[in-house]
């Protein structure tokens, strides 16, 4: 059953719609999150790694908990958890979002960073293939959305069959039982 939840929680998580931020190499960027909560994360989805919780915000504390020493010179937040990100890299590109500190989780529209054609021609390869990486991703969450969805039906029918199954087995014998046991006439003896 935590499967079927799993999948559920992913299915969601992607349907969510994702904006793109076009920036330039070096610039900051401000991140808005859409949710209406005392406590979020940011994470930062990139392709081919697993999701990178950033930091931890609350509204109870000025300043978030890093979940990486390095992360504190690049990120920040500012009021209702807005996302700073300074002197953004090629290393930054990717698909950001908040997500609540709650069960079940509720996650923010998602924002993808990348850079303007400008940009890309005078700096090196990186920033093209981050952006083609990011493209891929896209794809490859879509696919799997699209399997894990059809795996769920597929669950989801089957168990639906086993139920209708063993209800008619219990009708057609119960029904037996009704055909099969007539009284005996005691004076037919």
């Amino acid at each position: 059953m935590k499967i079927i939840l799993l999948l559920f929680y992913v299915f969601i998580c992607y349907q969510y719609g994702v904006s793109d931020l076009l920036t330039d190499l070096g610039s900051n960027v401000i991140i808005n999150c859409d949710l209406d909560e005392n406590e979020v994360y940011w994470i930062l989805l990139k392709t081919a790694k697993p999701p990178t919780v950033i930091l931890r915000t609350t509204s109870a504390t000025t300043s978030p908990f890093y979940f990486n020493k390095s992360f504190i010179k690049k990120y920040s937040v500012q009021f209702k958890h807005r996302l700073v990100i300074n002197n953004v890299t090629a290393d930054e590109l990717g698909v950001y979002y908040c997500m609540n500190t709650r069960t079940p989780p509720k996650l923010s529209n998602s924002t993808r960073i990348y850079f303007n054609e400008s940009t890309q021609l005078t700096h090196n390869h990186t920033a093209v293939d981050c952006i083609d990486q990011n493209q891929t991703q896209h794809h490859i969450i879509i696919i799997i959305s699209a399997l894990m969805n059809g795996l769920l039906i597929i669950v989801v029918i089957v168990f639906a069959a086993g139920k209708t199954e063993r209800l008619g087995k219990h009708f057609h014998a119960d029904l037996q039982t009704k055909v099969t046991y007539q009284p005996q006439d005691p004076n037919q003896f």
